[in-house]
């Protein structure tokens, strides 16, 4: 048995996380030994210490399989390293320019938040915030760019139908940008079914009429990728490069083109450049964890490390790889920019930064290493103080290396010799001028509720693309689930109950439309304040009895319901009345209100909600709103006993009647005690003032609701204004339930 541990070479097993490794017959880690080098790997990683967490990740690898995604702390890692030595990468400048994107949207609301161009086929995801289709198509963010919000999840076809109002809208301003639109999108329609040569003639012709037109040149350099003429795409993309410094999907083109070159270590440059300008850049970070993978994976699958060798950093694979490397070291391969359609070296762009990672990364495609530049490259880096001592890492010094060339980005006048200093900072991709509504354009009626036909509160887009009022289209739901105008199923939304308000719709109503913003708004306010009246239209929950103080849990299926709670919630009162049936009048002269605790929604529109009773109260009238029925009702409060000897009577009858409850309550069996306590909870204690409450001791009313008495016997001690009476009542049934058990 051997123990392994960190003593400056090789595999690091940390003593005081009291690992330790045991080798087994064939001196092989077992899988839950890998799992702990992986773990120790990560989190060498996520210290930054990328060195160590490289020869980590090569030694498991060699005991096992890891899959790609498990190296995503390793590549957060090299993408730490690589901004921290690209200072046009830097942090505080990226937030800069995330601000400054945020501001440019905040200006021009028909640019999409991830590509800055014209809103080509908007698209409203559940946050509320709108992209372009072409954006979600592609899975060029995790995350939305204004609100952080989760979007991997907008990836059906449904979750990707255009806002069919903002589409229209947009068509009808901005005839000429959603002509251009329409057109890129048949570009790249042609693309997918690989009809490249008529996409390139398309492509050509918009270039030729709009060289500016830089989401053309990206779609031209696409269609030469698929054509394979990889030296006009990288010119195109080079191009784009220069003009847009700042946008990541041209850097991610570029190292998927790259990719197919066979040139991984300058694709990898192209991959870090995308994450460097967007860290939620999903498809870049799949990439680096793939190419990461390929350079760590041992060419033979069944290599054994013994003990030694894995302490050591080495094996026989390990020597027999670099022996091979070292030999054809000797004849290096010219480089080239993009001189060949299918270059044979690993390619170093006048733009793209020489990769972190060793040429031996693409040893197997291309046959080149640069020997002593690899040793010189990797004593600079490794004397950096984010990445450990520059006598550790024998497998990195074997598999990985940094190149010796400095930091150059891409520059404007194409001179790679300049100096770092006169780099072209990191910005996002040069944004659309902002577009301005034309006035003889604009009519209130394009911003009218289908269902309410009045202007648009609170807008919420569902994923079939059509826009309600969030009051309204809850107020649907409550009845179906589809989609009130072209009847596609809306249950996952419903389920997810994400009505996030589709801001630029709103932002727009509010900017061009302000009068009569204001007076919706005036209108909506009104109404609220008519639903939160504690005494005036009350809405009545028609259903069982309720006491103060006691819990009254509901399930609130029938769609009146569901809006009445949902009324009651908006408000903010979270009150309503409750009442049990009455054949002549609908529901009975007294009842009981109750205040919502918590609602939890279940995912086919149905609620719990779990209320506890507030006052009692006394009808004086009653009506019907939009289904449920409304009361003007008086609260009820008892009346205080005032002379001292009134009150010594009231309170020996009151400590008489609670020591005859609690006997009762002894005597229960305990399956019904069980279910007494589960459904109620305890019997409140005993109170010292029992007249400081309008509705008296809780014990009474907790008393009164798990008594085995019919409702309209409760319902006459519920309405009783006097506690010495309601004491009384409550004395007469216990002694009744006594007698009845005692025979």
């Amino acid at each position: 048995m051997s123990v392994l541990h960190s003593d400056g070479e090789g595999l690091f097993i940390a003593p005081n996380l009291g690992y330790k490794i045991e080798w087994g017959e064939e001196n092989s880690l077992t899988l839950e030994h890998q799992l702990l080098i992986l773990q120790k790997a990560d989190t060498l990683a996520s210290e930054n210490r990328l060195k160590e967490a490289l020869e980590l990740f090569s030694v498991a690898m060699r005991y096992g399989p890891v899959r790609p995604e498990q190296l995503s702390t390793l590549a957060n890692c090299i993408l730490r390293n690589f901004k921290v030595k690209h200072d046009s990468y830097d942090t505080d400048k990226i937030t800069l320019s995330k601000n400054e994107s945020s501001r440019v949207n905040s200006c021009d609301p028909f640019s999409c938040p991830c590509c800055h161009r014209f809103l080509s086929e908007p698209v409203t995801v559940e946050c509320g915030h709108t992209y372009c289709k072409r954006c979600l198509q592609r899975d060029l963010f995790s995350k939305c760019k204004l609100c952080r919000y989760n979007t991997t999840r907008c990836g059906t076809v449904q979750e990707h139908s255009p806002n069919v109002i903002l589409s229209n809208l947009l068509e009808k301003w901005f005839p000429n940008e959603t002509k251009v639109a329409k057109v890129i999108g048949e570009m790249e329609d042609m693309s997918r079914r690989r009809c490249f040569k008529e996409a390139l003639v398309l492509s050509s012709n918009m270039i030729k009429s709009d060289p500016s037109d830089v989401l053309g040149r990206l779609c031209r350099a696409e269609v030469y990728a698929g054509l394979k003429q990889y030296k006009s795409a990288l010119k195109d993309l080079e191009e784009l490069c220069l003009n847009s410094p700042g946008w990541p999907e041209v850097y991610f083109q570029k190292g998927k083109i790259l990719q197919e070159m066979g040139c991984t270590n300058d694709s990898l440059q192209g991959f870090l450049q995308c994450l460097a300008l967007d860290g939620d850049f999903t498809l870049a970070k799949k990439e680096v964890e793939k190419i990461v993978y390929d350079v760590l994976s041992p060419a033979c699958e069944n290599v054994k490390v013994g003990p030694q060798e894995a302490s050591l950093g080495s094996s026989p694979h390990m020597h027999s790889k670099v022996e091979a490397t070292n030999a054809q070291a000797k004849h290096p391969l010219p480089m080239h920019p993009y001189h060949k359609e299918k270059c044979d070296a690993p390619c170093r762009l006048e733009s793209t930064e020489p990769s972190c990672l060793s040429r031996a990364a693409t040893l197997h495609a291309s046959g080149h290493l640069g020997g002593s530049g690899t040793e010189e490259g990797l004593k600079r880096v490794s004397s950096a103080p984010q990445l450990g001592g520059q006598d550790k890492g024998v497998l990195l010094k074997r598999k990985l290396s940094f190149s010796e060339a400095g930091p150059s980005l891409t520059h404007r006048g194409g001179n790679k010799h300049k100096k770092q200093g006169d780099m072209v900072p990191a910005v996002n991709c040069v944004p659309s001028p902002c577009r301005e509504v034309p006035a003889e354009l604009l009519e209130a009626s394009d911003f009218e509720c289908p269902l309410c036909m009045r202007l648009f509160y609170e807008p919420v887009t569902t994923p079939c693309g059509h826009t309600f009022c969030k009051s309204c289209l809850e107020r649907c739901l409550d009845h179906m689930t589809q989609c009130p105008l072209c009847k596609d199923s809306l249950k996952e939304y419903l389920a997810s109950r994400q009505y996030n308000f589709t801001e630029i719709i709103d932002g727009l109503i509010k900017k061009y439309l302000p009068e009569q913003h204001l007076e919706r708004h005036k209108m909506h306010i009104e109404e609220m304040e008519e639903l939160s009246d504690l005494t005036k239209n009350v809405p009545m929950f028609v259903c069982t009895m309720a006491y103060p103080t006691v819990p009254c849990p509901l399930h609130v299926f029938e769609p009146r319901y569901r809006l009445m709670i949902r009324r009651c919630m908006d408000t903010g009162t979270k009150r309503f009345g409750m009442c049990i049936t009455d054949p002549q009048k609908g529901f009975v002269d007294f009842g009981c209100t109750l205040q919502i605790r918590s609602v939890h929604y279940l995912p086919d529109g149905r609620s719990v909600v779990d209320t506890l009773g507030w006052k009692r109260f006394q009808v004086l009238s009653r009506d019907i709103r939009d289904g449920y029925n409304v009361a003007d009702i008086e609260f009820l409060e008892d009346l205080k006993v005032e002379d001292m000897q009134g009150l010594l009577k009231l309170v020996e009858l009151h400590n008489q009647v609670y020591e005859q409850a609690c006997t009762w309550f002894q005597n229960l069996k305990s399956r019904f005690k069980g279910q007494i306590l589960q459904h109620f909870g305890p019997m409140p204690e005993r109170e010292t003032d029992i007249q400081a409450t309008p509705n008296g001791p809780a014990w009474c009313w907790w008393l009164l609701a798990v008594l085995p008495v019919d409702p309209r016997y409760q319902l006459s001690v519920l309405s009783m204004m006097s506690l010495k009476e309601r004491l009384a009542k409550i004395q007469q049934i216990l002694t009744y339930l006594q007698s009845v058990y005692n025979e």
